[in-house]
């Protein structure tokens, strides 16, 4: 006897589906538990103490700009728009004038944010004296 529910071409993704929602929470809530009865809870004060010579260390020493944050995300969102291109660039004809225009109208849109995060000084190199 089959049902008409397990002839549905979905059925299997929906059975994967099904067992991965009940799956992963059931292994977080395992490996949870196993770990804290597991875990030593020795809290010895020299154990837990950093090891170096010298004074225990208040914050970092050496802070990192944001901006430097920054202009590495403005340096990926526009290396992967350029990225973009390359097939563009090598299946050109086929496109024909639509191709053309799309590729104008993106071109367009990078300058737009291009120029917006310019006047916005998120280019410039701000040093931390």
């Amino acid at each position: 006897m089959t049902h008409i529910a397990t002839q549905h071409p979905y059925f299997g993704a929906f059975v994967l589906f099904v067992l991965t929602a009940v799956a992963f929470p059931a292994t977080l809530f395992l490996a949870r538990l196993v770990s804290r009865r597991l875990a030593k809870l020795d809290t010895e004060k020299l154990k837990l103490s950093i090891y170096e010579c010298g004074p225990e260390p208040d914050r970092q020493p050496n802070t990192i700009s944001v901006q430097f944050y920054l202009i590495a995300l403005l340096f990926i969102l526009f290396d992967v728009e350029i990225v973009f291109m390359f097939p563009w660039a090598l299946d050109f004809k086929p496109l024909g004038a639509f191709g053309l225009v799309e590729m104008i109208l993106f071109i367009v849109l990078l300058a737009i944010g291009f120029v917006y995060a310019w006047k916005k000084g998120a280019l410039e190199w701000h040093s931390i004296k």
